[in-house]
């Protein structure tokens, strides 16, 4: 049985112009079993996959929108409206127009934004956001259990690094931080950078872990709701994961 990561990778080479058997060949995977892939992979709209069992679905997108969704994100309902919103930073462009592609790659029906003071809120009506975010409940996320869909825990071990992109990108930040060693006699200065992620629930904590340890970077609780990642190695590991957030 082949993995959803394995799955992915071959429709994405599809749908980016290569040939089945050129997929075929990449991927070490029968033609015939892409073909199937391909012809067989949902879309979003019309119509809901979950309703129709038909998650997880191939690609990292949804992955990294739930991470986003765990950061700033919230479903609301008010008369027959049902909206997703992602609260992003409005100096932060290039996360503004991530959330907005992720957002639109999962509901094609419309995406649009709201501005608030140092804040760009992405929105989407949907009466099925609900479904795609089953941990959406009545008042905040670290007062109320988060935990995974058996569907939305095999997403994030197939697309960690994604999951890891949504959640640092919205409560995270890479800082610099410093500290002194003395040399031959002489006190140095040494900077080094960390990435940090915080959040007040617990659960959404334990799974940045969880996907951390997934990725293979190396972490630890350097407070009572933060997450720190501070070897050099692992900040590398987790900047070529994730990306800059900007």
């Amino acid at each position: 049985m082949y993995s959803v990561l394995e799955r992915s990778r071959a429709v994405e080479l599809v749908s980016a112009g290569a040939t089945l058997s050129a997929a075929s060949r990449t991927m070490g995977i029968a033609r015939s079993t892409i073909r199937s892939w391909v012809s067989s992979t949902p879309r979003v709209d019309p119509g809901c996959v979950v309703c129709r069992g038909a998650v997880p679905w191939p690609g990292s997108g949804y992955s990294a929108l739930l991470g986003f969704y765990l950061g700033d994100g919230c479903v609301s309902s008010h008369g027959a409206h049902t909206t997703l919103r992602i609260a992003c930073d409005t100096v932060l462009t290039g996360i503004v127009t991530d959330v907005s592609a992720l957002v639109g790659s999962l509901q094609p029906g419309g995406v649009f934004t709201v501005s608030a003071p140092g804040t760009t809120v992405v929105q989407s009506n949907w009466k099925h956001w609900p479904c795609l975010f089953p941990q959406h409940g009545p008042g905040r996320k670290h007062e109320r259990l988060i935990a995974l869909e058996p569907w939305q825990t095999e997403m994030v071990i197939a697309f960690p690094g994604a999951f890891l992109r949504g959640l640092f990108h919205s409560d995270g930040a890479r800082v610099n931080n410093w500290a002194t060693r003395t040399v031959g006699g002489v006190k140095r200065r040494y900077d080094y950078p960390r990435w940090q992620f915080s959040n007040r629930s617990e659960d959404i904590i334990g799974l940045c872990c969880w996907a951390l340890d997934l990725a293979d970077v190396a972490w630890r609780r350097s407070g009572p709701w933060t997450v720190s990642v501070s070897r050099k190695e692992a900040v590398a590991r987790l900047d070529a994961l994730i990306g800059p957030k900007c």
